[in-house]
């Protein structure tokens, strides 16, 4: 009999076909879905697919007494009650690296964007306004770049940075062994040396607010800020009010407080880029991810060790 496995996200004919010539899928990737399947499936539930901003509560563990293996499909795993699950002795592993490439690229999109101000020249030569009528902008080249996080997505970051012959420095819990960047031991100390900062560290209530209203001064009316990682890193209220201040030169986000919707105080600024957490989304990387997922699960339950464990 194949193992039961619940998938709480969305994912293609394609790769629910993939998955269920392995498993027995319970396909819920929405909250009115998501709550009658686990009423109804819970019992015979060994495996769940979810991601970090989906989750999986510790309510919603405690009703699948058969749950054994528990993965996000990206990097990500913020709202996956983790200790609960290993309390109850649940494998955990993730998607982690896997997406790391497209996110590092759309990070320097971002970069790119904002500072070279794409989208409102875009508008403008659209609308015939020709270049002498127009503010310059800064360039990328040379500047110096601060990356907040230096795992897969920041290092990578940080090489495509080396491209632009930028100067890159970066703030982890510690030093990074091998990294081709110089480390600064706290936020505001690399936010002081940076003219741009791209955000690539992991959420949770560990890093809320991690870039507020102090690191956002600290960047200065010629920084921009990048966020890759999630919302909730980057406090939303001080962001808005520095981007209308002008004490912040520019952002670009894919993520946000509050997902799916953009927050309502940056919707209407102009020094600012928005993309709706499309990062780490490509048909490559879709296609590698659920590749990744089904090795961990066909580990799992081999009894082999996994290839990215939380």
């Amino acid at each position: 009999m194949k193992p039961c496995l619940l998938i709480l996200i969305l994912l293609t004919d394609d790769d629910r076909a993939t998955l269920g010539a392995s498993y027995d899928l319970v396909y819920a990737p929405n909250a009115d879905s998501r709550a009658q399947a686990v009423a109804q499936h819970g019992e015979r539930v060994r495996a769940v697919l979810t991601n970090g901003t989906t989750g999986l509560s510790a309510g919603e563990i405690d009703r699948m007494p058969q749950l054994e293996f528990v993965s996000a499909l990206g990097a990500g795993y913020e709202n996956i009650a983790v200790d609960h699950a290993r309390a109850r002795g649940i494998a955990l592993c993730n998607g982690a690296g896997v997406n790391a490439d497209c996110v590092a690229d759309h990070a320097l999109a971002l970069l790119l964007g904002a500072v070279r101000a794409i989208a409102q020249y875009d508008a403008a030569c659209r609308a015939g306004v020709w270049r002498d009528d127009l503010p310059m902008r800064p360039t990328v080249t040379g500047r110096k770049l601060g990356v907040v996080g230096y795992g897969h997505i920041g290092a990578k970051v940080a090489r495509r940075a080396a491209g632009f012959d930028m100067e890159v420095g970066y703030h982890n819990r510690k030093p990074r062994e091998g990294a081709q960047a110089r480390y600064f031991d706290t936020l505001m100390a690399l936010a002081q040396w940076s003219d741009y900062l791209v955000i690539a560290t992991p959420g949770g209530p560990q890093t809320k607010h991690l870039v507020d209203r102090a690191v956002l001064e600290a960047l200065g009316p010629q920084g921009f800020l990048v966020n890759v990682s999630r919302g909730s890193v980057v406090d939303t209220a001080a962001l808005a009010a520095a981007l209308e201040a002008g004490t912040l030169g520019g952002a670009g986000l894919d993520v946000y407080e509050g997902e799916p919707k953009p927050p309502a105080a940056l919707i209407g600024l102009k020094n600012i880029v928005l993309t709706p957490h499309t990062a780490g989304t490509s048909p490559d990387v879709r296609n590698a991810t659920v590749r990744h997922f089904a090795e961990n699960a066909r580990r799992h339950f081999a009894g082999e060790p996994l290839l990215t464990p939380l």
